[in-house]
């Protein structure tokens, strides 16, 4: 999709893709516009010709007649071309695929969306699953569902995001960011068994769009593998996405979605 930068017919593919993977497993639209939310997204890195450009958040429900809502959410657009934000100097004017970043959490997303949708097990909290638009821009999407969201804010339990977890590399393992923004995290993920290493960090801030949520004082996590030399650059693509790890990355994000479950009520906790 040609790196899926913002306001461009591929990222607009992408979000239609989205949706109808949804539509597929039954997810309820939640969107403003059916599945849709849309708003305007600004450029201010860069100096651009087109610098204000429609955007869209894509947003699915499985309803689960409860009072509490868990959020997974994953951003779905990247740089294009690397004309506002590549690393990669060299190779500006290529396609920047973006295949972990973040096809990557898109598709772990929807693999959540897939088994919680298929199971049928009525959960004790509702799922809302949004893919969140021009995060590249500065967290647009993430920080405009939460001014203006589709569920009353206060009804969120906790939110996981997806950011980068194809490119697993054993020497620095999974990154579960965000473990200190409830006194809940650690039960819930002690005890979790898994053929690949992960960590965990404490602070709910940092480069993806759990920060828009941890600013509304609401409990996150954060999955992520760490950087890597095709960070922003042309050499992000599918070929070197570690799927084997990716699977085993999901299955430890079910359990601690299935463990949090089993707790009714998410502490909020400032970790800066």
């Amino acid at each position: 999709m040609k790196g899926r930068e913002t306001g461009s017919n591929q990222v607009l593919k992408a979000a239609n893709y989205i949706e109808k993977e949804f539509k597929k497993y039954g997810l309820m639209p939640k969107g403003t516009e059916g599945y849709r939310q849309e708003f305007i997204a600004r450029i201010r890195k860069v100096v651009v010709k087109d610098s204000v450009r429609v955007a869209e958040n894509v947003i699915g429900f499985i309803d689960n007649n409860a009072p509490k809502t868990i959020v997974i959410g994953a951003h779905y657009d990247h740089i294009g071309h690397g004309k506002m934000s590549s690393r990669d100097t060299l190779n500006i004017g290529k396609v920047h695929n973006g295949a972990d970043d973040n096809a990557s959490g898109v598709a772990g997303m929807l693999e959540l969306a897939r088994i919680y949708a298929t199971n049928d097990i009525q959960e004790d909290f509702n799922l809302l699953f949004i893919a969140f638009g021009a995060e590249e821009l500065g967290l647009l999407g993430s920080k405009y569902f939460t001014e203006k969201p589709t569920i009353p804010l206060n009804t969120i339990h906790w939110m996981l995001n997806f950011d980068m977890i194809g490119r697993y590399q054993e020497e620095n393992g999974l990154a579960i960011i965000g473990h200190g923004t409830s006194s809940k995290f650690p039960g819930i993920t002690e005890g979790i068994v898994s053929d690949i290493k992960f960590h965990t960090s404490k602070d709910g801030n940092g480069g993806s769009d759990q920060t828009s949520f941890y600013r509304k004082d609401i409990p996150v996590l954060f999955f992520h593998t760490g950087g890597h030399p095709d960070y922003h650059g042309s050499g992000d693509d599918e070929e070197k996405i570690n799927y084997k790890a990716l699977h085993s990355i999901l299955k430890i994000a079910k359990e601690v979605l299935d463990n949090s479950m089993k707790v009714e009520e998410m502490d909020f906790v400032w970790t800066n």
